[in-house]
């Protein structure tokens, strides 16, 4: 990991870039990942000005970047898992252009709720903001479980 993430002050984020990383290295069945570091992995995350700039203002997303806002989610599920002690189920429902819903449940619980836009332009301008944003949702979840402890281990 780079020191600009590791600078990081809330546990949240780090707790989430691990469960990131992971995510991505269980995905690679076949090792053909192996030589590469974590920031490799992440890089795909990373969408620079000239970047974002080279992309349409309305498209369709590709299975790339689809697969990428799956694993996003996943690992602040994995994250929440781990902090609060209850499972937690991701569900994206998106419609072809890039709009919808994704929704993290824990028992009855909606402990994570985000609306999705322009999905096909997902992804930050640094991996600071990658971890800030992963961690932001990791605290949200683990929050909402702690106030309402009851609701999520139904």
């Amino acid at each position: 990991m780079t020191a600009e993430i590791e600078q990081q002050d809330s546990s949240a984020d780090a707790l989430f870039i691990k469960e990131l990383v992971k995510i991505w290295r269980a995905q690679d069945t076949t090792g053909a990942w192996k030589a590469k570091s974590d920031l490799d992995l992440l890089e795909p995350y990373v969408l620079d000005k000239e970047k974002r700039r080279a992309l349409p203002i309305v498209g369709d997303p590709g299975p790339d970047t689809l697969w990428r806002l799956e694993l996003f989610f996943n690992a602040v599920a994995l994250a929440v898992e781990r902090e609060a002690g209850v499972m937690i189920r991701p569900i994206l429902k998106l419609h072809h252009e890039g709009f919808g819903r994704i929704v993290l449940i824990g028992g009855r619980l909606i402990a994570v709720n985000k609306r999705l836009r322009d999905v096909h332009r997902f992804g930050f301008d640094r991996l600071a903001k990658l971890a800030q944003e992963g961690g932001k949702y990791v605290r949200e979840g683990i929050d909402l479980i702690r106030k309402f402890p009851d609701v999520a281990n139904y």
